[in-house]
């Protein structure tokens, strides 16, 4: 009988280009570190914010500022790769840290196309250690803060939902409606310093998983917002460049949170198998139904990648921000989330009724994903906006 060597070594995507996995082992390192506190965190319901200034220290958290600002550059693709890397460690640190990166991302995007004021942003990134965070979760088409016009500016008034890493966050992008005199409804996209007086992160996480992203809700109240702070303005309802601009760039970068997580309850599945045996004295992984489960779990992982970064590669370098940009990065996603929740399931199964500990890897890691639904669009909302772009019908109302 040929004895099974489980190959225990972690699973890492193939770079399609030569340089898409230039910082995945800055993300391995710091993920590492970050790897020992991730149970306590979830247990204790905690921020990260050891690894947050893990992050900051190591370079990571300017991944995504262009080099011309004092970042490393990073391009899209590379932070797909990095962060699927740290999310094989840390899932709620990994998650935390997108809502910090995807930001940079729109922000580098708007940067590269001209927009006034994206270079401070960036500069204050990379030189002062700004961390980003935005209430997206709780704005789209129909925000949920009132601005009222006063001199220089405006006072905006408001509570946002879904602020991940709001204890470490420094400037928060958000929205708010405006009843102008003369334009009607109009959005006003808003950057807003948390030092604004006015601002308040009240404690409300207490969720199924990703508890370690302490995604609190913040309070607004009569912030003064100058007009310098408005970034962009749209009609109430409407999906404008803007919105886009969000969507594209968050959509490519959590799922491969995702992906790494499922990445990693794979390989600690087969660590499992690789140390335990059969009632017999058998190794575990002469088991062939254990082997078809591992073999599974590859399976949805590697189809999993392949659609990320067919995705990635449809956009290009150059890519727009456009309704069929939107599409490509959600079906992906879709693709990703359903195959991640799937794969964990699959190593749990393998694994058997020890994953069904708190104590297990595992058991965190289904419930950090159960959080995948929640970014927009769910799974089923992305069929809806496939079948309507192919059928040639608005999509604007499905946000």
């Amino acid at each position: 009988m040929v004895v099974a060597q489980p190959q225990t070594e972690a699973w890492r995507p193939a770079p399609v280009r030569a340089d898409d996995d230039l910082f995945v082992d800055l993300a391995a390192k710091a993920g590492a570190q970050c790897a020992p506190r991730a149970a306590e965190h979830d247990r204790d319901n905690t921020f990260v914010a050891e690894n947050y200034d893990l992050l900051r220290d190591s370079g990571y958290a300017r991944l995504a500022v262009p080099k011309e600002l004092g970042g490393l550059g990073a391009s899209m693709r590379q932070v797909c790769y990095a962060q699927a890397e740290l999310a094989k460690y840390c899932g709620a640190t990994a998650l935390a840290i997108n809502m910090h990166i995807y930001v940079t991302l729109v922000t580098a995007y708007r940067w590269r196309h001209g927009a006034a004021g994206a270079d401070d942003l960036l500069r204050s990134v990379a030189s002062d250690g700004a961390i980003l965070m935005t209430s997206g979760g709780s704005d789209g088409i129909w925000p949920s803060a009132v601005a009222t016009r006063v001199d220089g500016g405006y006072l905006v008034s408001g509570r946002k939902v879904f602020c991940s890493q709001a204890p470490a966050a420094t400037m928060l992008t958000t929205s708010a409606v405006y009843e102008d005199p003369r334009e009607g409804m109009t959005v006003l996209a808003i950057m807003v310093p948390m030092a604004s007086e006015g601002v308040q992160v009240i404690e409300t996480w207490d969720t199924l998983g990703m508890r370690g992203t302490a995604s609190h809700d913040t309070q607004l109240t009569e912030v003064f917002v100058p007009d310098k702070a408005v970034i962009a303005r749209r009609d109430w309802g409407k999906v404008d460049l803007s919105l886009r601009n969000a969507l594209v760039h968050i959509t490519p970068t959590v799922s491969a949170v995702y992906f790494g997580i499922a990445a990693g309850a794979r390989d600690e599945a087969l660590r499992g198998i690789a140390q335990r045996k059969t009632g017999n004295g058998e190794p575990l992984a002469n088991d062939a139904v254990i082997q078809r489960q591992i073999g599974l779990m590859d399976y949805r992982l590697r189809g999993a990648w392949w659609s990320l970064v067919g995705a990635l590669n449809e956009l290009a370098d150059d890519y727009a921000l456009g309704e069929r940009e939107v599409g490509v990065t959600q079906l992906a996603k879709r693709d990703v989330l359903l195959n991640a929740q799937e794969i964990v399931d699959t190593a749990m199964e393998t694994v058997g009724g020890s994953s069904y500990f708190r104590k297990s890897p595992l058991e965190r890691a289904y419930r950090d994903l159960r959080a995948g639904k929640y970014h927009p669009f769910n799974p089923e909302r992305v069929l809806l906006y496939a079948g309507r772009q192919a059928l040639g019908l608005p999509v604007d109302g499905i946000w």
